[in-house]
């Protein structure tokens, strides 16, 4: 179990309607079916991980985020759920906009671009780095949009959202976000998580 699941599960009310975008193989769907009282469902561009979501007897669309939220109703759930997937997207901001549209709040978690192994990696080998939460070579990733924790508070500025709560994992610990150690959690936290409303 990849404890970024248990930090979205324990930001995640019982009894609420959850929709997971870019869910993939529907792990963490399944996870969060196992471990909260939720009613959830999924949107994955891949129409292969979508055979094997509905082979897990998971309820998913084939679709891209970028396009295809235009058809939920506004409010349609209580979350959606963006794992590691923003970085992803041509348009970040549209989909942003989409995903708190269609939810009351929105789960965003984010791999920092900005982490000191990036950094140094950068630095020192002068090229792009592969890590554990960035695992591709440049020519064969899907991020398109690097970001980091800094980048993604400044975002919530320029596009105007509010972040309700942001938490870094740092080493398998979990802390809260602030302006006063902004600076230190975008050096060393491999993972961004946000919890975002309008």
């Amino acid at each position: 179990m990849k404890l970024e699941f248990k930090i979205i599960a324990d930001l995640l009310e019982e009894n609420t309607r959850i929709l997971d975008v870019g869910c993939d193989d529907g792990t963490l769907m399944e996870f969060l079916k196992k471990n909260k009282n939720v009613d959830i469902r999924g949107i994955e561009i891949s129409k292969k991980k979508v055979q094997v979501c509905i082979s897990k007897g998971l309820t998913v669309l084939e679709g891209n985020a970028e396009f295809d939220l235009k058809q939920f109703p506004e409010n349609s759930f209580d979350y959606v759920i963006l794992g590691q997937t923003l970085q992803a997207f041509v348009n970040p901001e549209i989909v942003i906009k989409e995903l708190l549209r269609v939810g009351k709040k929105a789960i965003v978690t984010i791999p920092n671009f900005g982490h000191w192994k990036v950094r140094l990696n950068l630095l020192t080998q002068g090229t792009m780095p592969v890590t554990k939460t960035l695992p591709n070579d440049w020519y064969n990733t899907p991020n398109i949009h690097m970001c980091t924790i800094k980048d993604f508070v400044r975002f919530s500025k320029t596009i105007n959202f509010k972040i309700y709560k942001s938490l870094a994992l740092i080493n398998k610990n979990v802390s809260n976000i602030n302006n006063s150690n902004l600076l230190f959690k975008n050096l060393f936290a491999e993972l961004g998580i946000f919890l975002i409303e309008k």
